[in-house]
């Protein structure tokens, strides 16, 4: 079993050398991520990832980065028609211009401005406001945050390398897409959710990771959800494993796959973890291939959504059975 050391007090994330002081996981995002320790600012990457769906369609809003360049970008997809918008803005050579928030959970605001294209992110302590635009497409949404999450810090093997990430599940969200001043989509809180990728963490070169997450309302009117995801770092001192049921985190031990995904992504991923506390089986429908493969730079992700059937356990020993849920999950190479 793997070891899961739960920060409770807050402490800074680095030591002055710039190796994590105390990885693990908390419930709300306890680290002080003291930037300025970061030894090469050349390796580090920052982002914030915001992904919406109601199981039809998605929208992926994301600024990110990463010391070679900053950018901003949408991307809206329709699952059953396979049509997609997306938009982009690149600014080069930005380490210190474009500095997103150095914490997830306190009030922030954001703005990305460059070559036509406009990102801000806002947060005032419950809500999330996003607004993505450039000269075709408008996403907005606006997403409550009320819930804990899951926040974990890893180290590489590699000195002063690490990796801090808080995943935020579980928000009902509410917003439109718009191209070329055309509505194309408008969701509301009932039956649509964000999570929230916020990563910030000075990587080696090449890295690979698996990452599924779930968010849905039950039959009892209560919010549930998963985040499981490995491969990225260090796991000795906790594992990126969290079920959330009613606004509470509940943590479960490692999670694997029965058999890996690659070369058939559209055959059924079956999820079991560890403790015996979270048992599914993914059934894909759409494969949101992105490959890119230049030698030197990859970035190669298959993100395959899907419907989920089984079963997750809470702390208290609570049983909860889905069946059909939607979520994703996917898998990620990289070289950059």
């Amino acid at each position: 079993m793997n070891k899961q050391t739960e920060i409770t007090q807050s402490v800074n994330l680095l030591d002055p050398k710039g190796d994590p002081l105390k990885p693990g996981y908390c419930k709300r995002n306890l680290y002080v991520y003291n930037r300025e320790a970061v030894k090469n600012k050349l390796r580090l990457k920052e982002w914030d990832f915001y992904q919406i769906s109601d199981g039809k369609k998605m929208i992926q809003v994301n600024f990110a980065n990463i010391a070679l360049g900053s950018m901003a970008t949408a991307t809206y997809l329709d699952f059953e028609t396979g049509e997609k918008l997306s938009g982009a803005g690149i600014c080069p050579f930005t380490v210190k211009r474009f500095v997103p928030p150095v914490n997830s959970q306190k009030p922030h605001h954001f703005e990305f401005n460059r070559g036509g294209v406009f990102l801000s992110i806002d947060f005032d302590g419950l809500k999330r406001r996003v607004r993505y635009r450039d000269k075709r497409l408008e996403v907005y949404f606006s997403a409550v945050s009320d819930g804990e999450s899951i926040t974990t810090l890893f180290p590489f093997k590699k000195p002063a390398r690490f990796f801090y990430t808080d995943k935020i599940n579980c928000m009902p969200v509410k917003g439109y897409v718009r191209y070329k001043s055309k509505l194309v989509w408008e969701f509301t809180r009932d039956n649509t959710f964000a999570v929230l990728d916020w990563g910030r963490g000075a990587w080696p070169y090449s890295n690979h990771w698996i990452w599924a997450n779930g968010s849905t309302a039950l039959a009892d009117g209560k919010r549930f959800g998963f985040e499981l995801t490995w491969g990225i770092g260090d796991e000795s001192n906790a594992t990126e494993t969290m079920l959330f049921y009613d606004g509470k985190a509940h943590k479960i031990g490692a999670v694997s796959l029965e058999r890996e995904p690659d070369g058939r992504w559209m055959e059924p991923w079956h999820f079991v973890s560890e403790d015996g506390r979270f048992d599914m089986t993914m059934k894909p429908f759409y494969d949101n291939a992105n490959p890119l493969d230049l030698g030197i730079l990859k970035f190669c992700c298959h993100q395959v959504h899907g419907l989920w059937t089984g079963k997750a356990v809470l702390d208290d020993g609570k049983v909860i059975e889905v069946k059909d849920m939607y979520a994703f999950a996917e898998k990620m190479y990289n070289r950059w």
